[in-house]
């Protein structure tokens, strides 16, 4: 399944990240295709301006709409995918939004630069998300990231030992502690049940502390889950002698 993503930025190169690593090989073998395009080459104005002071005063300047809007309509010559805006207004992006948008064959995400972009560009954005409460240099600072978590759900992105499905989110939960090799560094040992080859003894040792960690670490995602019996039990078991 060829994924297709388009970003508008005023900055293509900033997303040369994703020629390496685990995305870069998704490009590579044809699983993915990232196109940006340069919201700049789309200005009608002689000096490729694509920002003006904001109406009503105020401090900072605002994209126009024209380079905007035209950009997004060639791209959307060629991409259906909902056009997805990276501003303060949005919901804030999380894992479950990144499982539902990796299931779209198309998208398209629109980086925001400035104090913002003229209101009159929203009728043309499909949906608004943000990354938090605090502010970026500009969009592109917040597509990389939600752009990445969004790939490496794709089928085929990860190999079999690169699983998703147990990493921190994926469930709601933050993942279990890991370890590799050596056994022992400077005096720490790597917990007797992860060398016991008993799966099922090790299965409950990372459920167990991946709801401590959680409940420890952030309360706020651990309110959200519903704890079955096991879990209940795993923890007690974890709390009192730390078997699990």
């Amino acid at each position: 399944m060829d994924v297709k993503i388009d970003i508008l930025t005023l900055f293509p190169e900033m997303f040369d990240v994703f020629n390496y690593s685990i995305i870069g090989r998704a490009l590579k073998n044809n699983i993915l295709t990232i196109n940006t395009f340069n919201i700049r080459d789309f200005t009608e104005d002689k000096h490729r301006k694509v920002d003006d002071y904001p109406y009503g005063g105020g401090a900072g300047m605002i994209m126009s709409a024209q380079p905007i809007v035209d950009c997004i309509k060639k791209v959307k010559a060629n991409n259906s995918g909902n056009v997805i805006y990276l501003g303060p207004r949005g919901k804030t992006f999380d894992q479950s939004t990144a499982k539902r948008l990796s299931k779209e064959k198309e998208l398209i995400f629109l980086c925001g630069h400035y104090e913002g972009i003229d209101e009159r560009v929203y009728k043309y954005i499909d949906m608004e998300i943000s990354i938090g409460d605090f502010v970026v240099t500009g969009g592109e600072m917040a597509c990389i990231p939600i752009v990445d978590s969004i790939c490496r759900m794709i089928p085929n992105v990860l190999s079999s030992s690169e699983s998703y499905t147990e990493e921190s989110f994926y469930n709601g939960l933050l993942e279990y502690p890991q370890y590799t090799r050596p056994e022992y560094f400077r005096g720490d040992g790597v917990p007797e049940i992860l060398l016991s080859g008993h799966h099922e003894n090790i299965r409950k040792w990372k459920r167990a502390k991946s709801l401590v960690m959680t409940r420890d670490k952030r309360p706020d995602l651990f309110e959200k889950i519903s704890l079955s019996e096991e879990d209940k039990e795993l923890m007690e078991s974890c709390e009192k002698n730390d078997k699990y």
